[in-house]
């Protein structure tokens, strides 16, 4: 077993003692990269670049040589389930991820096969033990899979959607096919990220990226209770270590309280919440992570260094040494100049020094 170089990512999850703030960016592999953009075109197109092991962990790795990050991510995409699924997954320049097959009635529901992660989305797995590999223990690796909510807006939808309609007539006119449906997809994520762990992940994140479209008791019932049974059946060590999961609702700052329930490790924040308020809010019971704006990285270095700092005192606010990763409140955006990531990554390792 390789030996872990940088674990402080690991250890802020945990709430453990940290030598400095550990620090990613959501979607760190992407389009702002012009070395991205190049492996790309070299792919043919987005799913072929998922799909090809040897492309894929090397643009997991293109940030980490560019800047001081504490941990890698997968490259992949949300949908791998759904398209697992046969709904059929494609993208149209411009327009997002699309499905030729939706999934909007209790027929369509019974009719999707049976999931088995390690056969059916064997070169994510392949991805995972490749790029733990390439890793050489310099930093820990994250998985990660899209809630049932989000999967599910985007089978029934279609692809994205704005407001919801067909998904949100099904919640309030057939709440049980809704429910059919995020039972399967749960049991699925399960499966997913279990099988990510296994191929050596070494913490999972859950994106639920579309929780914050719903009322609160709607969040609560046919999100964030399906993201609790997914936390309770996930295995949570391998190798001697805990492996930490972390929920990210986007909008979701205002129900902190609840997601404590869910029992996972960590909660991320988009730019939405003030992170002072949020840690009163956890108070010690889940380790926090976010939330920098990531249109601030558009700014000068000065206004970077500025901000950033304004998100570590607020991190800290309450005396607290541990339990907080810093990172973008999203997916950092492919206009950003990649120059600009480093004035916030550096920033955050030189100026958390006077907090721990």
């Amino acid at each position: 077993m390789t030996t872990l170089k940088n674990d402080r990512f690991l250890r802020a999850l945990l709430r453990e003692p940290v030598d400095a703030t550990p620090v990613w960016m959501m979607r760190q592999a992407g389009r702002y990269l012009p070395e991205y953009r190049a492996t790309r075109a070299q792919a043919g197109d987005f799913l072929s670049l998922c799909k090809n092991t040897e492309l894929a962990c090397e643009v997991t790795l293109q940030p980490l040589r560019r800047y001081d990050l504490d941990a890698a991510i997968l490259f992949s995409d949300i949908l791998t389930v759904p398209d697992a699924l046969g709904l059929g997954l494609y993208f149209e320049v411009g327009e997002g991820p699309k499905f030729h097959k939706t999934v909007r009635t209790e027929q369509d529901v019974a009719n999707l096969p049976a999931f088995n992660a390690k056969s059916d989305l064997d070169y994510v797995m392949n991805a995972v033990s490749t790029i733990r590999s390439a890793l050489g223990g310099q930093v820990p690796l994250i998985g990660f899979s899209g809630s049932p909510w989000t999967l599910a807006t985007y089978m029934v939808e279609g692809g994205s959607s704005k407001d919801f309609r067909f998904t949100k007539n099904m919640m309030y006119a057939q709440p049980e096919v809704l429910h059919a449906l995020l039972e399967r997809l749960a049991d699925a994520v399960i499966d997913y990220l279990n099988a990510q762990i296994d191929a050596g992940a070494q913490a999972v994140q859950i994106f639920d990226s579309w929780g914050g479209a719903l009322a609160h008791r709607e969040y609560i019932e046919f999100s964030l209770n399906y993201m609790k049974k997914i936390v309770t059946g996930l295995h949570r060590e391998k190798d001697g270590r805990k492996i930490p999961v972390i929920l990210f609702t986007k909008g979701g700052g205002q129900w902190l309280e609840p997601m404590i329930a869910t029992g996972a490790d960590a909660f991320g924040l988009d730019w939405t919440t003030p992170l002072d308020v949020a840690r009163q809010t956890v108070a010690g019971r889940a380790a926090l992570q976010g939330n920098l704006d990531p249109a601030t990285l558009y700014g000068s270095s000065e206004t970077i260094i500025k901000a950033t700092k304004a998100m570590l005192d607020d991190a800290y606010a309450n005396g607290e040494k541990t339990g907080y990763v810093a990172n973008l409140g999203h997916g950092i955006t492919q206009w950003v100049d990649p120059a600009n990531p480093k004035a916030f990554i550096d920033t955050v390792h030189e100026y958390s020094a006077k907090y721990l």
